[in-house]
C-alpha cells in the first residue's frame, strides 16, 4: 500500500501519457513500437507505490523512444530521470512531450551500451528481439550493470527463457504484469491492420 499521498491516479497517468503520440516514422530494423500508455501507468504505478523505486529517485529509461516511461517517471516524483535513445527523431518528439506535460527529465543521444555510472532504477521497453536476435537481452544485460533494480517489457513466448537466464545470473524475477499489446500497421511486412502480442512486465532484482 502507498505510504504517501498518491499526486495522480493510475487512470489520470495513462491520459497524460496517451498524449504523446506514437513515433511519426517508426524504424523496423529499431522495433519502434509504442508502449501502451495503460501498461507504462500499471509499470510505474506498481514501481512507484508496491516497491517504493521511483518517487525520490534516480532513473533511467533505456530506449527511451518518445519517453513515456521516462516522463511518466517524472510525473511521479523521481529525483533524476534520464532517457537513452540511439534515434534523434525519437529524442525530438519526446522533448516536445516533456514540454508538453511540464515534466523534468533529460533525454540523451547514445547507444546504450556506452551508458556509466549508477542509478536506482531502470525502466525499460527494450526490442523484442525479433529483427536482431536476442537485443531484448542485450538490453536487459545492460541495465542490470547500470541499476539495482529493472523494470522491463518482454515478448511472453521468451518468459522461461528470460527467467532462466536471470536466474543463472543470480537475479529474482517477479511477473508484475502479463497482457496483450496492440501493435498496429506501420511496416510495409506488416499483413494486417493491427496484431496482438502477448507481453511480461517484470521487475528484476539481485
Amino acid at each position: 500500500m502507498p505510504t504517501r499521498p498518491i499526486p495522480i491516479r493510475k487512470h489520470d497517468l495513462a491520459i497524460r501519457l496517451q498524449e504523446i503520440t506514437p513515433h511519426p516514422h517508426p524504424k523496423a530494423l529499431l522495433e519502434q513500437y509504442t508502449t501502451p500508455a495503460d501498461l507504462a501507468a500499471e509499470i510505474l504505478f506498481t514501481a512507484c507505490y508496491v516497491h517504493d523505486d521511483i518517487n525520490g529517485k534516480r532513473v533511467l529509461d533505456l530506449g527511451t523512444g518518445t519517453g513515456r516511461l521516462a516522463i511518466g517517471a517524472s510525473i511521479l516524483g523521481a529525483e533524476y530521470v534520464v532517457g537513452v535513445e540511439i534515434d534523434e527523431p525519437s529524442l525530438r518528439h519526446a522533448a516536445t512531450a516533456r514540454k508538453s506535460l511540464h515534466a523534468d527529465a533529460d533525454f540523451v543521444l547514445a547507444d546504450i551500451g556506452v551508458i556509466r555510472g549508477r542509478v536506482q532504477t531502470v525502466v525499460m521497453n527494450p526490442p523484442f528481439g525479433t529483427k536482431k536476435v536476442h537485443a531484448d537481452m542485450h538490453f536487459l544485460n545492460c541495465a542490470l550493470h547500470l541499476a539495482d533494480v529493472v523494470y522491463s517489457i518482454h515478448k511472453s513466448s521468451t518468459r522461461e527463457f528470460v527467467k532462466d537466464w536471470l536466474r543463472d545470473r543470480g537475479y529474482n524475477c517477479e511477473l508484475i504484469a502479463a497482457t496483450e499489446i496492440e501493435i498496429p500497421h506501420q511496416f510495409s511486412f506488416h499483413r494486417k491492420p493491427r496484431r496482438s502480442v502477448e507481453v511480461d512486465a517484470i521487475r528484476v532484482t539481485k
